[in-house]
């Protein structure tokens, strides 16, 4: 597999790892708080691994709903002054631009988002995209990388700090429900993944 791997090895698509925390579970009514990316590279002999992170708190949209329930849970208190908040439109075209830029240093025909339990990412970034009046959606409308069914086939675990674990990695509770904490392990545990089946494919066993 060559360093140009990012451009063949998965349809031409450029996986880029996402996760968000917010006020809910309502994309179009409730807030979006932190998003963070996750650029993954090939290194021959090494493998894929993580590159880059991108990521932002990001200031509830004008009218949001704030589901108290949802804060309780991911402990986010969305007007901290220390939280350096910025308007989710201007958060969202940072990390596009950094990934049209990776799409075309790649070759890639579009980018498309991997998570755990992508649809509702997927469903957050499309919503705020939508209000931020942004043109140009680098990502697939509908199609996703899932972590959670693929580590329920490679280690038979699909709760992301369970199959974090099962593919090596440490999890850190008191770090979890961190938009990068999440989308770093979350990028750790595919990149486990394709090695794990390239180096099958290549005929090597674990």
């Amino acid at each position: 597999m060559s360093d140009s791997a990012l451009q063949y090895r998965f349809r031409g698509f450029l996986p880029v790892i996402i996760d968000v925390e917010t006020a809910g579970f309502n994309a179009e009514t409730d807030a979006l708080l932190e998003i963070a990316a996750v650029l993954i590279e090939h290194e021959r002999g090494e493998g894929w691994r993580r590159l880059r992170t991108v990521a932002h708190h990001v200031k509830p949209f004008a009218g949001a709903h704030l589901d108290p329930r949802a804060l309780e849970f991911n402990k986010i208190d969305p007007y901290h002054p220390f939280r350096l908040a910025v308007d989710e439109g201007l958060a969202l075209n940072e990390i596009f631009e950094v990934v049209r830029e990776q799409i075309r240093v790649h070759g890639c025909t579009r980018a498309i988002l991997v998570g755990h339990n992508p649809a509702f990412d997927l469903a957050f970034v499309k919503a705020a995209s939508e209000r931020a009046k942004i043109k140009q959606f680098p990502f697939h409308n509908f199609s996703t990388f899932d972590t959670a069914s693929l580590a329920g086939v490679a280690y038979g675990q699909t709760v992301l700090a369970r199959a974090v674990k099962a593919a090596g990695f440490a999890w850190d509770a008191s770090a979890a429900h961190s938009a990068i904490y999440d989308a770093e392990r979350t990028a750790d545990l595919f990149c486990a993944i394709v090695n794990r089946w390239d180096r099958f494919n290549a005929g090597e066993r674990d």
